[in-house]
């Protein structure tokens, strides 16, 4: 009676490992497969065990904007009509930007990042003159904002990173005179409704 209790112990011990050995190598234990996981996933080895993942595009779940009054209802309209009028140009800056940090990197003297600062300051100038010197007083407001948002630095500290001190005081000081501060930070929590739009907009898809 002891030797079939042993025996049939010992036929257990050996089907546990014999499993373990199909689910793992070199120490790592990995999912049994079945007939329809074809489907090549990431993984992450957690204490020794292979946990299959897949990346998931991100989804924003928003509620119903619910308004006092119709005024709050029209300024709420008219405050994305300017966000999404002046967003394509901010997201502009902070593409071109990224290439002249980029450019410059791989320059080799001061006289070829001259050259692409100027370039780059040409698009810049001729986007102005094209479209962005259409733009109201409080489009030109949120654009300012939204450049910060999107460089990490306001419209002021780029302009006189890239064409000095004087410069970007002078350009501040024109900016003031029609109402614009070149020098606007973006506070997500301050700016609620303009983060809330961007984030609704699509323009991150």
């Amino acid at each position: 009676m002891k030797f079939y209790r042993l025996f049939f112990l010992s036929i257990v011990m050996i089907t546990a490992g014999s499993a373990k050995a199909q689910t793992s190598g070199g120490g790592v234990i990995y999912p049994v497969l079945g007939k329809n996981d074809t489907i090549r996933v990431a993984g992450t080895n957690d204490n020794g065990v292979m946990i299959p993942w897949i990346s998931l595009q991100e989804v924003v779940i928003s509620a119903t904007r619910l308004f006092k009054s119709p005024e709050d209802r029209a300024a709420y309209n008219r405050l994305r009509y300017n966000v999404m009028k002046v967003m394509p140009y901010a997201l502009f800056a902070k593409r071109r930007y990224e290439q002249l940090e980029k450019d410059l990197a791989l320059a080799t003297d001061k006289k070829s990042q001259k050259i692409l600062v100027k370039q780059c300051d040409q698009e810049i100038k001729d986007m102005f003159n094209r479209e962005i010197k259409e733009l109201t007083i409080s489009q030109g407001q949120i654009l300012t904002k939204l450049i910060d948002r999107e460089v990490g630095r306001t419209t002021y500290e780029i302009v006189k990173e890239t064409k000095g001190g004087v410069t970007a005081f002078l350009y501040q000081s024109v900016a003031r005179v029609v109402g614009h501060n070149l020098k606007s930070k973006y506070n997500p929590s301050e700016e609620r409704d303009i983060e809330a739009i961007i984030l609704s907009s699509g323009f991150y898809q």
